[in-house]
């Protein structure tokens, strides 16, 4: 299964953009120490948590400056004003104000200072170590704004912790129940949609690019594949700057040696045939001759030399049809044909219409050069009558495939090797090696065929029958 290129990139680019914020991400969690492994104090405790240390200081201040009996109501018209549960808990965890339901364990052990155990009895507590190994409190170097995750589904607890020194120290509680709801008290948001809009300008810069590129390879694609089909006048754009352009260059290069390559081939066969015409009919003409003045115990031999005269004829005649085919595909005149008057003349001429069954329905017709179409449809109803046999059924049909027709020729032959199918219309090819010359032609019946259905605008297609047989498809563009 092939993936396009465009599709690759895009998914290069956003798996780059996830990779960046995965990395910021780590970097902005990972600060804590090991007891918090994502940190996420941190992002309440620095420049990131400036709103919500805004709604803590401002909902403390305003406790300050209300009565204690009051501060439930404070606590009351905070929560609505954020859409968040607060609470205020003592140094030991009562609950003076609010409610954010039960305080997780949890949380409480993360944020109880140490303790330093008791004296053992009968022995004094040992003395303060020297100044300058006296340890800082933890409770100065805790954070005053910190959060904390728990639970499946998780929770958030966003806690500020205050008071003045030497005083117990209370701590305001805040419950956050989703991520989203973090997001937001954290104004990150307007981050999110910031970051979202980045990713549509990045794929939306790159989109343009992206596409042209994969445009540029479809080109080349769909071109080598017509060069390898055997249409050597296939181009493409070089006006790409780049190595595509260069590319396309190098294909043009291509088919254009390809083309003088093949039309000279084409062209040498074409003029030995024309020339080896003439002495091949004088020799015809000797032979006549010979054989009518010979005496009759040399006339087996002149039956063998008038054979092999009629044979090199006929390989001349065929050359002669092939080198025609090919090189009639620039100027072949593509008019309107009706198959059905087409087929009678070529049974006609085939003296082939009791050996064939037609089905073509009356008014289809194709767009064609009539004489090229008729020499391919006369081709393959010989190579069928040649293989099957005039007894066996033998099938001419034709059918609209939307914006094409396709024509059949059908037979219950013996087929040829499945290895053989797709060298089929090569010059010179025969899938029977062992053949003897008589029972056939030199291998250009069906590589005439390819011939006219490509100066035709359309496409042969040969396949073996289901249990046995044969069948050669010609598609060519309908007539509107």
């Amino acid at each position: 299964m092939r993936f396009p290129l465009a599709l690759k990139v895009s998914l290069w680019l956003l798996l780059n953009l996830l990779l960046l914020a995965i990395l910021g991400g780590c970097w902005l969690l990972n600060s804590g120490g090991p007891e918090d492994k994502l940190a996420w104090s941190s992002l309440v405790s620095g420049p990131a948590g400036r709103s919500a240390q805004a709604l803590a200081d401002v909902t403390v201040s305003e406790l300050r400056a209300t009565p204690r009996s009051n501060w439930d109501i404070a606590l009351q018209r905070a929560s609505e004003k954020h859409t968040l549960p607060l609470a205020l808990y003592g140094q030991d965890f009562n609950l003076l104000a609010g409610n954010v339901g039960e305080l997780p364990d949890s949380v409480i052990s993360r944020l109880q200072a140490p303790r330093r155990d008791p004296p053992r009895p009968g022995k004094l507590q040992d003395g303060p170590p020297a100044p300058r190994h006296l340890p800082v409190p933890q409770t100065e170097l805790r954070e005053p704004h910190q959060l904390f995750r728990t639970g499946e589904p998780a929770a958030y607890w966003f806690t500020f912790q205050h008071g003045p020194p030497g005083r117990p120290r209370e701590f305001l509680v805040a419950r956050i129940p989703s991520l989203w709801s973090l997001i937001k008290l954290l104004d990150l948001d307007i981050l999110l949609w910031l970051a979202l809009a980045a990713i549509v300008c990045s794929i939306l810069l790159w989109l343009p690019f992206v596409a042209a590129h994969a445009r540029a390879l479809r080109r080349l694609d769909r071109a080598t594949e017509a060069i390898a089909d055997g249409r050597f006048d296939t181009r493409v754009p070089e006006n790409q700057l780049d190595e595509l352009g260069a590319l396309g260059g190098s294909i043009n290069r291509m088919s254009g040696r390809l083309d003088r390559l093949v039309t000279g081939q084409k062209r040498f066969l074409g003029d030995i045939a024309h020339e080896l015409g003439s002495p091949l009919g004088r020799m015809q003409m000797g032979v006549g001759i010979l054989e009518a003045r010979a005496p009759a115990e040399l006339q087996p031999a002149i039956n063998d030399v008038r054979e092999e005269v009629v044979q090199m004829a006929d390989l001349v005649a065929e050359l002669l049809a092939f080198t025609r085919a090919g090189l009639r595909q620039r100027d072949a005149l593509r008019v309107r044909v009706e198959l059905a008057g087409l087929a009678a003349r070529v049974l006609a001429r085939e003296a082939a219409t009791d050996a064939v069954t037609v089905d073509i329905p009356a008014g289809l017709a194709v767009l064609a050069d009539a004489d090229l179409l008729a020499r391919a449809m006369g081709n393959l109803v010989r190579n069928a009558i040649r293989y099957a046999g005039r007894t066996g059924p033998i099938a001419l049909r034709a059918l609209r495939q939307e914006t094409l027709i396709a024509i059949t020729v059908e037979d219950t032959g013996p087929g040829v090797p499945p290895d053989a199918l797709d060298r089929l219309g090569e010059p010179f090819f025969r899938p029977e090696t062992a053949r003897l010359r008589e029972t056939g032609g030199v291998g250009l019946g069906l590589a005439i065929v390819r011939g006219c259905a490509e100066s035709c605008g359309g496409t042969v297609h040969f396949a073996n029958r289901i249990p046995n047989g044969f069948v050669a498809t010609l598609r060519l563009p309908a007539a509107g």
